[in-house]
């Protein structure tokens, strides 16, 4: 035997015996990885059952919720479910910053039927240095009414869809409220809503339509249409996820663009805290923001 043939003899047997050596480890890792993996699905599942499934209920399709532009109440919502949202955030701008706020009550007054009540504020910083811009009046920006109806609920295709309404009553400045009339026009936007959930963690959503926006003194309509499109990877087993809103506003024949990705916590089972990060393409208009929502959901309670 040539000494080649002699040394791959010895190589092999030693590659066999840290093979062999080593498998049990290998062996151990798959395991682990495999149990895991079932454990994930076991929880996933049971979450899933849980929430569509209720004894009693109708059934409904777990969906993740976009955190800026959100539902009126989930799709396919029970009757007696309730929520409120506190949401405050801030968008830097050349001139000056601004500030929003809102508060928002919604409720399932019978099933797959859902209304909310908002108040959206929006407050001035001082006029930052160098801009030449005049600041406008902080104001609470509107009495805003909803309603949604989810039509469609498909267990077996994992997909919701519903059509809704929301109605602005446009208030004048906090500073002019004396002065001028209280009221100054309407926002009409009647929406449609799409949404898909793709094996137990991925989520699409779609949220499209216009929005027409009617001042008193004014001749004309000023229409707004958007689209809002969804991603999000929701984690096994709870309702925390990651995930990506886009939010498109077609003005005047120009596409206004903002991604916004975003997360959610849950900090217990009826409280959840939603972070917000706002990066617009049309920088020249407006620049880079943050929002943060607060929910609570009075009388939820996960099973597992």
């Amino acid at each position: 035997m040539d000494i080649f043939a002699h040394n791959s003899i010895t190589i092999m047997k030693k590659w066999i015996f840290y093979s062999l050596l080593f498998l049990p480890f290998l062996s151990w890792a798959q395991t682990e990885k495999d149990s895991t993996k079932t454990d994930n699905i076991y929880l996933d599942s049971i979450f899933i059952g849980e929430i569509e499934n209720k004894k009693g209920e109708k059934p409904k399709v777990l969906h993740a919720e976009p955190l800026y532009i959100d539902l009126i109440r989930d799709l396919g919502a029970r009757k007696g479910e309730k929520e409120w949202n506190l949401g405050v955030g801030m968008k830097a701008d050349r001139d000056f910053d601004e500030f929003e706020a809102l508060l928002e009550y919604e409720w399932a007054p019978i099933d797959r039927l859902g209304f909310e009540v908002e108040l959206p504020f929006t407050f001035y910083g001082p006029v930052n240095s160098g801009g030449d811009g005049v600041r406008p009046s902080n104001r609470l920006e509107s009495l805003k009414l909803a309603t949604q109806w989810s039509f469609l609920v498909s267990e077996k295709h994992s997909t919701s869809l519903a059509i809704g309404y929301i109605h602005e009553f446009e208030l004048t400045d906090l500073d002019k409220i004396r002065t001028e009339r209280f009221f100054k026009g309407n926002v009409y936007n009647p929406f449609f809503i799409a949404a898909k959930r793709w094996g137990r963690n991925y989520h699409t959503l779609i949220y499209t339509g216009p929005r027409l926006i009617s001042e008193f003194g004014q001749t004309g309509v000023e229409t707004v249409f958007e689209i809002n499109t969804n991603l999000h990877y929701m984690i096994s087993g709870t309702r925390n996820f990651i995930g990506l809103e886009v939010n498109k506003e077609v003005v005047s024949g120009k596409l206004l663009t903002v991604f916004r990705p975003q997360m959610r916590v849950a900090l217990a089972e009826n409280l959840m805290v939603g972070i917000v990060t706002g990066i617009p393409v049309n920088t020249e208009i407006s620049g880079l923001s943050s929002f943060v929502r607060i929910i609570y959901e009075p009388g939820f309670k996960a099973m597992h």
